[in-house]
């Protein structure tokens, strides 16, 4: 074949490829949607009680959104009028997975934003990676306060409160009640989430009850699924109170294979990220087992209208009541929808607001959610704070039902903008602004 007209036929090809490249890039750029990565467990023993409800509710969140069905102050369609695509993807896998998951998202996916995580090792791993690749990327569960007492970013938010209050509030709670507690054990996950629940609720009984001693700390690895040794443990150490952050199907397996063996017989139970089990566990959840939310959500939740609107979708996907995972994932939404729109309404714009002017209105914000009040006020106005409550479970005709319950506001359990947990909780955990 003559030289010329391969030469041709090359550079027919070529400038073909740059056209259709080009048509792509267009219509990314014409794109008439938000497209939003949303991260959660889809698959293992945290899919269940909280990856799984999580999704419901963000899809069920979406579709009310992007019909202008929510109740007001979002009744607005989608995200200022454009509507809402969710890219979901399975948190499972662990950190070196998720990492490169996130880079997919924004690299090859092109989502807008991202929301997500559920687990503290996850979030520590993302946040980095996301100020790396300058994705505004919302944190909607994990709970670790090292994401923003350790570090600072700019494209990265957290729309619930850390796990901090966890532990001061149920220490509070469980004081009010028995006041004369004289020990103390914990059995907790080895890892980012379960090593701060511990050390941040011993500091919170050496600060409110010095002369309470810890008789056995149980760090089981992550997924262990197996406890006989930590049951034998805690059963000898003859605590009075046992405190735990397992969750998943940690928690789940922990609390069936522990019953049977009569270890709450004696020891009263406090499950610090117990909400999401009341409708799982039915019996096997003690009667007299003090829970907590990590805020007001699920059975703890204020009347509003966003709440009973929330509490009315959920059911018509999931059968039953939404939990605190459910309530966190809509938070995010809710939140990354009101700084959105207010940045646009700044620019004056038609148009997706610039990163900047999003991050400009998220930081400091304040939202209503089916919650109650979300304000962005730690962090650099990166962490949302709120109030939370605890309260004590009771078995009523094969349900259980939450009883006693506490409320507590957010300055008397969550330290200050500038301070570190352990240096708050150390110092006498006195309220803040």
């Amino acid at each position: 074949m003559d030289k010329r007209y391969v030469r041709a036929a090359v550079i027919a090809l070529m400038l073909a490829g740059l056209t259709l490249h080009g048509g792509i890039a267009s219509a990314q750029q014409k794109r008439d949607t938000i497209r939003i990565g949303f991260v959660t467990f889809l698959s293992g023993p945290a899919a269940g009680p909280f990856g799984v409800p999580a999704r419901m509710a963000a899809e069920a969140v979406v579709e009310q959104l992007n019909a202008g069905k929510a109740p007001a102050p979002y009744d607005t369609k989608g995200f200022g009028g454009t509507p809402i695509e969710l890219v979901v993807i399975d948190e499972a896998g662990g950190t070196t997975k998720q990492v490169s998951e996130f880079r997919n998202l924004v690299s090859r996916q092109n989502v807008d934003y991202v929301i997500g995580y559920i687990s503290s090792g996850d979030c520590l791993a993302i946040a980095p990676v996301a100020e790396e690749m300058k994705k505004v990327t919302v944190l909607f569960d994990c709970g670790t306060p090292r994401v923003f007492e350790e570090a600072s970013y700019k494209y990265v938010f957290r729309t619930r409160p850390h796990a901090t209050m966890d532990a001061v509030a149920a220490a509070l709670y469980l004081l009010e009640q028995k006041s004369g507690v004289k020990s103390y054990g914990g059995i907790n996950q080895n890892y980012a989430w379960g090593q701060d629940s511990w050390h941040d609720f011993d500091l919170a009984m050496k600060t409110l009850k010095p002369d309470a001693r810890v008789t056995t700390s149980q760090m089981p690895k992550f997924g262990s699924g197996q406890y006989g040794a930590e049951i034998s443990a805690l059963i000898q150490s003859g605590s009075e109170v046992i405190h735990s952050s397992l969750w998943g199907g940690d928690l789940e397996a922990f609390m069936m294979q522990s019953v049977p063996r009569g270890l709450f017989r004696k020891s009263q139970l406090v499950l610090v990220a117990g909400e999401p089990y009341l409708h799982r566990l039915g019996a096997n959840m003690p009667d007299g087992t003090i829970v907590g939310a990590r805020g007001t959500h699920g059975v703890f939740a204020p009347d509003s209208n966003l709440n009973t609107w929330l509490k009315t979708i959920y059911k018509a996907k999931a059968g039953h009541d939404p939990n605190y995972p459910a309530y966190v994932a809509t938070l995010a939404f809710l939140g990354l929808k009101t700084a959105f729109e207010k940045a646009k309404l700044e620019q004056a714009s038609s148009l997706k607001p610039s990163d900047d002017a999003l991050i400009a209105t998220f930081e400091g914000l304040s939202f209503d959610s089916p919650s109650g009040r979300a304000t962005m006020s730690l962090g650099k106005g990166h962490q949302a704070v709120m109030g939370t409550a605890y309260g004590t479970t009771k078995l009523v005709n094969g349900k259980v039902t939450v009883t006693n319950v506490k409320h507590y506001p957010a300055e008397r359990v969550t330290p200050p903008n500038g301070i570190s947990s352990p240096d708050w909780i150390k110092g006498g955990m006195k309220p803040g602004k």
